[in-house]
This record gives structure tokens, sequence and C-alpha cells, in this order.
């Protein structure tokens, strides 16, 4: 049998469903996908504190600075100085320490920084009295040893470092807390003028990265995705928005993102946000998100304990997006065009089979043997169209692709996987600087060998075992020209935190956003 009438299977999809029955399956008595989460903090600067508030103090050492602006006696400042000393409270980064019943204040509460604290140290210390403080019912005052342009950084902190989303909760909902943030400073004027600049875009990149992780599968799929990115981004400076449905992506012969999703009702899509800002380069970086909406693993179905966390196999398309709007809005002199492989990945009668073989956009044959190895399969078409549409002069991808790269780093670190020796550098300096670190990994050309197949050009998997994440990589390598600088982040250790560390509330963690925010920002 000749290929092609092999691939005609891959390249069918469902009907779409009748308007009534699509809204009786999507809507799910759910409320509306508009409700909020409750009301974050809002961040303001000031030459004087607010009375009555919590008062944060971020501290770089055990001595207690001027907190010039904050009503504190002589008589407090040597309480609180007692309490520290008593308690042994060094100002090391990450300390805290914890004060009722002094002053008018009522709550004190130290936060170290460390003895000479960069802006991600600073950031972390803010991110860690919002952690602290998120139970708290009053206004709260942040005041310590820093300049105007470090309030603005441990403003950006308390903003990251407080989300929460519980929009669905109906009963035994947690009291959002009331008051706001109010950071104390002698040019109240500076700082706020800095945290708009530079920090309050990357928040709401964050925001909208975490939220579109952290919604069910039946309120974010391929469509609504698209129809959420599209909202977040409404008048941003210098953005195109481009979407690709089924039709589009079979007319140009995209069958392995549209074969993925072949076995759900709810067409496969590709968006390709593009923002390019003033004086910048012809051509883009490109970021491309693996957007798996609810990965079932499709024929080949996975266990049912936790296929729940499922729904956050779009971390990659949600992060990808979440990174252009914060360079969008912050009107950052940068190009780039973040792409969204988008599909639902079900196990129906018109799924794919494994065995089965699938073509993308450049004519490239797969034979697919494991239908839950799929993340590989969107990214191929993915990475095509932008190379043929954009020309970038590099290609990022991130996805939570592999088990593997869990049990390689765990959650400390994303996987790196590069051919290009100045991507990976830039790659590892961004992670550094952002807090979203990097380890790096083997991409060994025998791998390759292992994903050889004797009827396509390559399979989605090789047999047995091997180096699974590495593995995966290669797979994903073979579909961007060796001329093209690319690198792969491997997110599945880090897309989700099961415990709140000062910048990332447990759950969906928007990991991506900070570290390509930053890696556009050095690479213009």
């Amino acid at each position: 049998m000749r290929i092609k009438s092999l691939l005609l299977s891959a390249c069918l999809t469902l009907a779409p469903a009748p308007a009534a029955m699509a809204q009786s399956v999507i809507g799910s008595g759910v409320v509306p996908a508009t409700a909020a989460n409750s009301a974050e903090r809002a961040i303001g600067f000031a030459e004087t504190a607010p009375a009555g508030a919590a008062l944060v103090v971020i501290m770089t050492d055990a001595t207690l600075p001027p907190l010039d602006g904050v009503a504190l006696t002589a008589a407090e400042r040597q309480a609180v100085a007692a309490a520290a000393t008593a308690a042994g409270f060094d100002g090391k980064a990450g300390s805290t320490l914890s004060l009722r019943g002094i002053g008018a204040h009522p709550r004190i509460l130290l936060v170290g920084a460390g003895a000479t604290p960069s802006s991600l140290a600073l950031a972390e210390a803010g991110g860690k009295a919002a952690q602290e403080l998120k139970s708290e019912a009053h206004p709260v005052t942040i005041a310590g040893a820093f300049g105007d342009i470090s309030a603005a950084d441990a403003a950006y902190g308390f903003a990251v470092g407080q989300y929460r989303f519980d929009r669905y909760k109906t009963v035994d909902k947690n009291t959002p807390p009331t008051g706001a943030v109010t950071l104390v400073g002698a040019d109240p004027a500076a700082a706020e003028t800095a945290f708009a600049r530079r920090w309050k875009s990357l928040v709401d990149g964050v925001r909208l990265s975490r939220d579109l992780a952290n919604e069910p599968a039946n309120i974010i799929y391929p469509e609504s995705f698209v129809a959420r990115v599209r909202e977040a981004f409404a008048g941003a400076p210098g953005v195109s928005i481009e979407v690709l449905d089924e039709a589009a992506m079979r007319k140009l012969g995209m069958g392995t993102l549209v074969g993925v999703g072949q076995g759900s009702p709810r067409g496969s899509r590709l968006l390709a946000v593009r923002y390019r800002g003033a004086g910048t380069s012809d051509a883009p970086i490109a970021f491309v998100g693996k957007g798996i909406t609810f990965d079932s693993g499709g024929i080949s179905l996975k266990p049912g304990n936790g296929m729940w966390n499922m729904k956050g196999d779009m971390s990659g398309a949600a992060s990808v997006v979440g990174a252009a709007l914060s360079l969008a809005k912050s009107r950052a002199p940068v190009h780039v065009v973040a792409v969204a492989a988008l599909a639902e990945n079900m196990p129906d009668g018109n799924a794919q089979r494994p065995g089965d073989i699938t073509r993308t956009m450049s004519g490239k044959t797969i034979e697919m043997l494991n239908a839950d190895a799929e993340g590989r399969l969107v990214l191929a078409d993915a990475n095509e169209y932008v190379a043929a549409t954009y020309k970038p002069r590099a290609i990022v991808n991130i996805a939570t692709l592999t088990g593997s790269i869990v049990g390689a780093l765990d959650d400390q670190y994303a996987g790196l996987f590069a051919r290009d020796e100045k991507l990976a550098d830039a790659l590892l300096a961004a992670g550094a600087a952002s807090g979203e670190e990097l380890w790096r990994m083997p991409l060994h050309k025998n791998y390759a060998e292992k994903l050889k197949s004797d009827i396509a050009d390559i399979r989605n998997i090789a047999p047995g075992q091997g180096p699974g994440a590495s593995l995966g990589a290669h797979a994903i390598g073979f579909f961007v020209d060796e001329a093209t600088p690319w690198a792969h982040l491997d997110i599945a250790g880090v897309n989700q935190a099961d415990k709140a560390t000062p910048l990332v509330p447990k759950g969906m963690t928007g990991f991506g956003v900070r570290l390509l925010d930053q890696l556009a920002r050095d690479s213009e």
C-alpha cells in the first residue's frame, strides 16, 4: 500500500459538534470562563506608610534599617531588634521572623534578602512576604534597606507570589486579602515608574500562563485557548495574531498536528502571536510551545491515577503566549513570535492508532508507535510552519514532554537540549537571572539511531529502554533545519508545584514566562 493512502486516516477529523451539543459538553454546568480569581492586593508606592497596616521589613543583615516614612518609635525599634537577636535572625536570604504585639502594627514580618541582594533576591523577598501574609486581613506596608528601583523588584515579587486560582470555589473559599500593599521609599514616583516599565507586564504574562494551565479542560480547549489569548492581547501594540483551524492545516499538509487531535470533537488549532517592537531586527526569535489541552494518552491510554493533571499538558503553549504578552505590554524592543500547537489527545474511534504513519507539513513521515508521545508530533508541524512562515533567527521549543526528565532533574530544573552553543549559553544565563533555572542535557548523535524507522523517516519513540528525554528532544529537533539555532526545554518536572516557593504559589507555575521574557530582552 502506498504511503499516501496510509496517511489518509491521520488527516481525517470528526465533524464539529452541533452548537447545542458543543454547549452541553463544553459548559458542563461550570461557571463562565470569565470568572475571576480572588482579588489580589493592589500594588502602590508612597513616601509614608498608611496607618494600621502589617509591616514587612526587608533585611540584609541583623540590623534594622532606618525605615524612613514608617511610624515606628524608638522603643518599638528596640523591641523588634531585641526579638530578632533572641531569635537569631540574621537577614539571610529566605529567612523570616514574624512578630505581633509591637506598637500599632498588627504584625511585623522581617524577611531576609541576603547581604548584597540582587534584583532576583529582592523579588524573592517580596514573594516570601506575599506567601507569609496570604491570610493576613490587614493592608500591608513593605519597607527596608533598598532604593527606589529595588522597591520595584520587591513589588514584582509580591505580585507574582500572591497569585491564587480559586475562581471555582463556592464553599470554604479562602477569604481574599483586604487592603493594598504599599512600598515605602524616598521617591515613590521613580519606584512606580520602574515597576510599570519592567515588572507589571511580566506579572500579567505570568498570570495569563498560570490561569490557562490551571483551568480545567472543559473550559480551556484549543478554540477557547485562542479566544482567551485574543482577549489578553486586545489593544497591545505591535501585535498580530494568526490562527489556523483544521481545514487550513490540512490544506498545508500538517498531518501530525491535526492527527493528534482527530480523536476529539474539539478541533486542533495553531496559534501564532507576533510582537515586533520598534526598531528591531527583521528576523524574530520563535518560542514554540506544546499545547495539549488535555492528554488522555489517546489509544495508548494513560493510567487513570493522576490523569486529571493532564489538563496542564498545554503549559508550554501557555508560557510562550505569556512571555509574548509581557514583552508586548511593556513595549520591549524585541521581535518575537510565540506559537502554540493546540490539540486535545483523546481515544475515540477516529483517534490515531499505534503504528499509523503521519506526514508533516514538509512531507517528512513519522511512524507513530505510541499515541501518548504526541507532544513531539504537534511540535513537528509547528516548527516547520514557523520556520517557513516567519524565518526566525532561532527556535526555542518548550513542552511538558517526558517523565524521564522528572526522574533526572525532579522539580529543581527544566531540561535544556540545544544544538547551538550560543543559544544554550543565552538560555542558561536567562534562567539564572530570572530564577527559572535550566540544566543542560545530552543530545548525543547515537541516540538518534534508536529513532530510525524501517517504513518512515523517523519513529516518535524508541521501543524498549532508552534516554527518554533525550530521545524526545531528538524527535523534535529532526524537524528543525540544522542551520537554524534550536533548543528544547522539557518542563515536565517544573510546570506544577506541590508546595509554594517565594515566586511560585502551589499549582501551575507558569514556568518559562520569566525565562523567555529575559532571553528575548537579552538577545535583541
